[in-house]
């Protein structure tokens, strides 16, 4: 059980510093972007990062931990610069990559999903399986910006993900039902509960 808390912490860790990444990267991504529909659909991706970021930093706190300062430093200095670099690197080249990091992004929740119910952390699953599906949707969304690209249709993408009812299916066939969202000091670990 040890073990499993702490892959859950490490993973914690890196998604809390990695939202922080993101939103500020997409925070560039959607100034530099002329399409008001796809400026205000990148901005909604940036304020979901900020919104997985809070909960998972509440996740840390529930389990005892810190982000790491350090990581946490890079992720400013990485998201800006990203950010900076949507104005000058053109559209396509931040299409893919927010494409391919949400890509990854759905298997480190699902991950961290399946630790936190072996380390005894129940109440958090239901919320990371749902941080999942939202990262899934930013995945599909940037991947079809780009298939609608005259260049986009020639660059080979990263793996296409399985379908978006497979990342609950999957837990529940790994590991049984997921447990009913618990509610923590006051704050319920559910994506919906802390919309601004």
């Amino acid at each position: 059980m040890d073990s499993h808390l702490d892959e859950l912490i490490k993973i914690l860790r890196l998604a809390y510093s990695g939202e922080l990444a993101a939103a500020y990267a997409y925070r560039g991504h959607w100034h530099s972007v002329k399409d008001e529909a796809t400026r205000a659909r990148i901005r909604e991706i940036e304020e979901e990062e900020w919104h997985h970021r809070r909960l998972v930093g509440r996740m840390l706190e529930e389990v005892g931990a810190k982000p790491n300062r350090a990581r946490e430093f890079r992720a400013v200095v990485i998201g800006r610069t990203l950010g900076v670099m949507c104005h000058v690197a053109g559209w396509l080249l931040p299409m893919y990559g927010a494409g391919k990091l949400e890509s990854r992004n759905i298997n480190e929740y699902e991950t961290a999903a399946r630790h936190a119910a072996r380390s005894g952390r129940a109440e958090f699953v239901d919320c990371l399986l749902a941080m999942a599906e939202v990262e899934w949707e930013h995945e599909k969304y940037f991947r079809a910006c780009l298939a609608g690209h005259k260049l986009g249709a020639r660059i080979p993408l990263w793996p296409l993900p399985a379908p978006k009812e497979t990342i609950r299916a999957t837990y529940n066939f790994e590991l049984g039902t997921i447990p009913e969202r618990s509610n923590l000091n006051g704050d319920e670990f559910a994506f919906e509960s802390d919309r601004a």
